[in-house]
C-alpha cells in the first residue's frame, strides 16, 4: 500500500497574492477604501 497521492491531486498552498487576485475581494476592498477616502475628505473639508 502506497499512501502517497499522485502529483495531479496534490495542490501547492496558495498564498495571499492568490486571494488578492480574486475580483470579488478586490471590489470589496475598493468599496471600503472609497468609503474611508470619502469620509476623510469630508472631515478635512467641510463644505
Amino acid at each position: 500500500m502506497n499512501d502517497e497521492q499522485p502529483a495531479e491531486i496534490t495542490e501547492e498552498p496558495r498564498g495571499c497574492l492568490f486571494a488578492l487576485s480574486q475580483p470579488p475581494l478586490m471590489f470589496f476592498l475598493t468599496f471600503i477604501a472609497t468609503l474611508i477616502l470619502v469620509t476623510a475628505v469630508h472631515d478635512l473639508y467641510r463644505w
